[in-house]
Parts: C-alpha cells; sequence; structure tokens
C-alpha cells in the first residue's frame, strides 16, 4: 500500500510537471510571428555563410524552394508525379545503400582471413 500511494504521489508531480512545461511551450509558440519563424531559419540556414551570401536572393536554397513553389502551384498534378518518382527513386537507392553495406561487411569479413571461435560468437 506504501508503494502504491509513492507510486500515485510521483505521478501526480510528473503530470503537474508536464502541465507547465506545455504551458511553457505554449507560450513560447505564442511569442513567434511567422516572420520570426522565417528569421530564425534563415539565420539556421546561414550560419557560418559569408555575409555576401546571405542575401535572400543569392542563397540556393531560397532558388530551389522558388521552383518547387512554382511547380507545385502552377502544375500540381505534374508536382505529385514527381514527388512520386522522387519516392520511388528514394526507396531505391535506400536499398541499394542497404545492399552495399552488407556486400562491404562480407568483403571485410573475407578480406581478413579465417575467423576464430571467439569471434565468431561476438558477430559483428
Amino acid at each position: 500500500m506504501k508503494r502504491l500511494s509513492e507510486l500515485e504521489t510521483r505521478r501526480r508531480a510528473l503530470l503537474a510537471r508536464c502541465e507547465a512545461q506545455r504551458e511553457e511551450l505554449a507560450w513560447r509558440i505564442a511569442q513567434l510571428s511567422p516572420r520570426r519563424w522565417t528569421r530564425a531559419l534563415m539565420g539556421g540556414l546561414n550560419a557560418g555563410v559569408s555575409s555576401a551570401a546571405r542575401q535572400p536572393g543569392r542563397h540556393p536554397l531560397a532558388w530551389i524552394l522558388a521552383v518547387a513553389a512554382l511547380l507545385l502551384f502552377r502544375r500540381p498534378r505534374d508536382a505529385l508525379s514527381l514527388l512520386t518518382k522522387a519516392r520511388g527513386a528514394l526507396s531505391i537507392l535506400t536499398g541499394a545503400a542497404q545492399v552495399m553495406s552488407v556486400v562491404g561487411g562480407l568483403r571485410r569479413r573475407r578480406s581478413r582471413g579465417p575467423a576464430t571461435p571467439a569471434e565468431l560468437r561476438e558477430g559483428p
């Protein structure tokens, strides 16, 4: 019975702490306006970039996003087909990377020579 009451007390304390953190996060999100979000995002993307390249029009990511937005808003059907093709290509590349990882592991084991019984027990 003592253990149950201790757990219940701890549970109430954790719930109160979670609620306080929720309120703090809600307050912080409310303080951010979309303009501040954009500045914070661009500041994070431009960290370590020279001052000449920090202008939004000269950033390559800005151009990529602009072209993607035009494609998406002007031709949504083409954009969706492009996204579908990109998703398929990504899944193929992921599978190829996994196969190459397995092949590389097998080649490393083969180049080391025969394994000792201790190595066989330990695994990769």
